[in-house]
């Protein structure tokens, strides 16, 4: 039996859940029960694509009209790993915020709008990751685009609104600059699948293919808040409810960072601005952190925190090398979890303390030592504190970039290790102030809500687990660093052997297959082309 309908659901099926959902908004309770069971359901569909994808890649023609005519879904390693983080995050901080809603009572919060935006976000965060060509790529950032801002305004305080007029003003402007990339791409080869234009990108004029590349870089790197284009993310996120700001930390600068690894890998092999990309990425780190160390508002300092841990992503990328690569999905991965997590947290302590400024918080540990043991467990792993995953990726990082040798590499080494130590600075001095110090005034009395400790705590367990299961996890993601510089079993699995559209012949996978084998031999060695 053909299981390649299986890459449709994580699509399709929240859309018709945020349908279904919104039909039911007044009964609050079975809004939860249709959020949760599609997401679980997503879930299951996420496991059984990283498991098929473990040999080739995953190809679904919807409607069965095959590539380049109809859309193509794939998943590949890198699309399937970050596919399965991506909605485990989701079903968890769902459940967090069921929990949260339970104890506030039904008219805390827009339920009936929270659900269905909700699940819209899950639904196009999966089609960026499995769409196959650029264009329903683009429809996937704007499916997350108005999902998120209903998510980010709810409630309607003067702040959230404020937040949320900047967040979509720049978000419009990322989405401007993508779909003029995308209409020159179309104007310069005549297609927008993605698998089609690894083969005719190449042959196209010089510049415009720098332009292209350019035009996909600058829309990719707002919507991963890449210095210097980072400046609007701590401004928004934090005045958001601590769910949303959990599930927006986690994966909305997730999903340009796969953009980014996707495009340029795929579709620039032989032309990657990789200095210019390692350059940003030092400053990325280094500016970042250094906000984060001035804060006195965790929300905010773990948002700074979020910024400048996007520079490792963009490290790894710079490399480009298998062993960079695999090392930034690694990493991303990782990160998803971690950062997720701690907003989570964050959501506990303003819940028990009443407040999230660092100045107005104190001995939490004394009367809440179970959300000191959360926060302590995140904050070290984010800081790459050993035997932590943050560590592991950190180390296959600076692993990559000791085989390139580049200036540029030595610079990112000693950025990356001084940015490390600035976030274990931060972190922990936000856990001294926030758990250990004397609070100036008494604190709240506020009973804990066992369902959001419980979401919080699996989280927990799964950032512990990655770290636990390093070594099959890293294997797996360096065998989609690999599957990423060959290419080739990209475009081979959306366009076969005389299928209808390229057509592409033996000789010409054999032609690319060679050039991709030695492009690797190359990166691997540490070649300074």
């Amino acid at each position: 039996m053909n299981w390649n309908f299986l890459l449709a659901i994580p699509i399709v099926l929240p859309l018709l859940g945020a349908g279904l959902s919104l039909a039911f908004a007044s009964i609050r309770r079975l809004q939860g029960i249709i959020s949760a069971t599609v997401l679980a359901i997503a879930l299951g569909v996420a496991i059984a694509l990283v498991v098929m994808s473990s040999e080739a890649p995953v190809v679904l023609n919807i409607g069965s009209w095959a590539a380049p005519v109809g859309i193509v879904l794939i998943a590949d390693k890198l699309s399937a790993i970050m596919l399965l983080t991506s909605i485990t995050v989701t079903l968890l901080v769902l459940l967090y915020s069921l929990a949260q809603g339970a104890a506030d009572g039904d008219d805390a919060a827009p339920i009936a709008v929270y659900h269905p935006a909700f699940l819209i976000l899950s639904a196009g965060v999966s089609d960026a990751f499995l769409a196959g060509d650029i264009f329903n790529m683009y429809v996937g950032f704007e499916m997350l685009l108005v999902s998120s801002f209903v998510l980010i305004t709810l409630g309607g305080t003067r702040d959230r609104m404020r937040a949320g007029t900047i967040y979509i003003v720049v978000s419009l402007i990322s989405s401007v600059v993508f779909l003029v990339a995308v209409a020159l791409i179309y104007a310069s080869t005549g297609t927008v699948n993605i698998a089609q234009l690894a083969l005719r990108i190449p042959d196209i004029d010089p510049g415009v293919r720098l332009a292209i590349q350019a035009l996909l870089l600058v829309a990719f790197g707002i919507k991963a808040a890449i210095f210097p284009l980072s400046a609007w993310l701590p401004d928004s996120y934090p005045t958001a409810p601590a769910p949303v700001t959990a599930v927006f930390a986690g994966l909305l600068t997730k999903v340009g960072v796969y953009a980014i690894i996707r495009t340029q890998v795929l579709l620039f092999p032989y032309n990657r601005l990789g200095i210019i990309l390692g350059v940003f990425a030092l400053l990325t780190m280094l500016i970042g952190i250094l906000g984060a160390v001035a804060q006195v508002d965790i929300k905010r300092l773990l948002s700074f925190t979020l910024v400048s841990h996007i520079g490792y992503m963009i490290w790894g990328i710079s490399v480009s090398s298998v062993h960079g690569l695999g090392a930034a999905i690694y990493y991303t991965m990782h990160h998803i979890v971690v950062q997720t997590t701690l907003f989570l947290v964050v959501g506990l302590i303003e819940r028990h303390g009443g407040t999230t400024s660092l100045t107005k918080l104190g001995s939490l540990a004394k009367t809440a030592p179970l959300i000191a043991v959360f926060y302590m467990l995140p904050a070290l792993n984010l800081a790459g504190i050993p035997p932590f995953s943050g560590f592991f990726g950190k180390v296959g990082l600076m692993q990559a970039s000791l085989e390139r040798g580049l200036w540029i590499d030595w610079a990112l080494i000693a950025g990356g290790i001084i940015t490390s130590l600035l976030t274990l600075y931060a972190v922990m001095r936000a856990w001294n102030m926030a758990f250990w110090q004397i609070p100036p005034e008494e604190l709240p009395q506020v009973k804990s809500v066992p369902g959001t400790t419980y979401a919080t705590g699996v989280l927990v367990a799964i950032t512990l687990g990655i770290s636990l299961f390093a070594g099959p996890i890293n294997s797996y993601t360096q065998a989609a660093g690999m599957e990423l510089t060959q290419r080739m079993p990209y475009v081979v699995a959306v366009f076969p052997e005389n299928a209808r559209g390229e057509g592409i012949s033996p000789q010409v996978v054999e032609k690319e297959m060679q050039n991709e084998r030695q492009s690797t031999r190359q990166n691997e060695g540490g070649s300074h082309e």
